[in-house]
């Protein structure tokens, strides 16, 4: 798609303003979208701790930019090699940073932005996606195809103790996505991505944190081409956004078979991200010139959706701790111009 810089923000008020007077109930915005070009060219993951915004460069990268909650630029955590995926201790105060070209996840304290600590993975595992269950970081590790698999930190122990290789019942072609529910530390959910059809393996985690065996879902259930999975918080529903079908899908963690909720996104959905509290579904599609954002409740009654202007970078959707505003980070993908962080305000009802 052909950058449209100049327009961003102003066509994203203007689609924020027509599309959420079309839905029933109270659907005006409480501000303007605003977009802010970023230091990267591509993007990988983005979080929010409340106050700062950070977004990581993926695996060509060296930074994770650091924002302020409304995106203004206010630092960088430099020097890393090829941040991916990003994770947010429960009470924001610690980032952990995956680091697949070090074989390392990296800790960084959220208001000093001082690297806190840095647990080494193993030579060759190439941690690419984290989760957290209380004291287990979890990560999903591979680089090479069908070296797949699934580690974890012990942060409860002193030093933090690293155990590799706890996918018993199921193999994964690369580096699986994971997720994990912030008010349940009983289950985890993977993603295979890289295959088609699309596969997905729900996990309860046992004494000591062990993984019992998984729970996969029905065949064709999740589509082909999975880019994201979530959790909401209970644990007890699981999101999909597949390229196909054309929506993103919820299921009972317990049953992966045919999906309780889906949320209308259009062609190649590539994002789902769920609120802290659990009321609300955002859902991202690798669109062109369409709307790239949508937010529902989560009985799939849509409230807004957004038009980016560029392409919505796979999984780069965020919540602001409070749910008034999620955090999109858009990419021109012919490299010519600089990635942008994308502040969209949540309506109310």
């Amino acid at each position: 798609m052909q950058t449209r810089r100049g327009a961003t923000v102003a066509l994203a008020a203007l689609t924020a303003g027509l599309l959420t007077g079309a839905f029933p109930g109270p659907a005006v915005a409480a501000a303007t979208p605003t977009a802010t070009p970023l230091p990267l060219t591509q993007v990988a993951d983005v979080v929010s701790a409340g106050d700062r915004v950070f977004v990581s460069g993926g695996r060509s990268s060296t930074d994770v930019v650091v924002t302020s909650a409304t995106g203004a630029l206010v630092g960088t955590l430099a020097d890393l090699p090829g941040p991916t995926d990003l994770l947010l201790s429960a009470d924001r105060q610690t980032l952990y940073v995956a680091l697949p070209s070090a074989n390392a996840i990296a800790a960084f304290d959220t208001g000093s932005l001082i690297e806190s600590a840095r647990y080494d993975t193993g030579a060759g595992e190439c941690p690419s996606s984290l989760a957290l269950t209380g004291r287990y970081l979890w990560f999903g590790y591979g680089c090479d195809q069908w070296g797949g698999n699934i580690g974890r930190i012990d942060l409860g122990r002193q030093p933090a103790r690293v155990t590799t290789g706890l996918s018993t019942g199921s193999s994964y072609y690369g580096a699986p996505l994971l997720a994990a529910a912030g008010q349940n530390r009983s289950v985890l959910l993977a993603g295979q991505t890289g295959l088609s059809p699309a596969s997905v393996y729900a996990y309860e985690i046992g004494t000591g944190g062990t993984l019992g065996a998984p729970r996969a879902n029905e065949f064709m259930a999740v589509g082909s081409n999975l880019r994201d999975i979530a959790l909401d918080p209970t644990g007890t529903t699981v999101f999909t956004a597949s390229g196909a079908p054309y929506e993103v899908q919820a299921f009972p963690f317990a049953d992966i078979s045919t999906p309780s909720a889906t949320y209308q996104t259009g062609a190649y959905p590539n994002a789902v991200e769920v609120s802290r509290d659990g009321s609300r579904i955002a859902a991202g599609a690798d669109a062109t010139y369409a709307p790239d954002v949508f937010l529902f409740r989560p009985d799939g009654t849509a409230l807004a959706q957004f038009e980016l202007g560029d392409e919505l970078s796979p999984g780069a959707l965020a919540w602001a701790p409070n749910g008034a505003r999620v955090y999109a980070v858009s990419y021109d993908w012919t490299g010519a111009n600089p990635a942008t962080l994308h502040v969209l305000p949540v309506p109310a009802g």
